[in-house]
């Protein structure tokens, strides 16, 4: 038969179980609602940040002027690398 010790041994240790399985899911749901509070927020607008509407203009305006050679070498344009079109062939 058991005894009034081990009754109250294995009441307590449900208790302590309890207790810390408690404690686990509130610790759950505060990091939850942290992380939940973390993505709903708006992004900050940083000054000196690109801004969607301003480089969405900036595309359109460059694809509007057409300011295109037509060489199809961009590095050739900017002077970094030689072209490889021949142009003592041209004179």
């Amino acid at each position: 038969m058991k005894s009034s010790r081990d009754t109250s041994q294995t009441v307590q240790r449900v208790k302590v179980g309890m207790i810390g399985l408690v404690a686990v899911v509130l610790l759950i749901a505060v990091a939850s609602a942290i992380l939940g509070s973390a993505t709903r927020e708006r992004p900050i607008a940083t000054a000196g940040s690109a801004q969607a509407s301003v480089v969405a203009n900036i595309a359109i305006t460059n694809i509007d002027s057409g300011q295109t050679d037509g060489s199809g070498e961009p590095l050739a344009e900017l002077g970094v690398a030689p072209s490889t079109s021949n142009s003592l062939a041209a004179k």
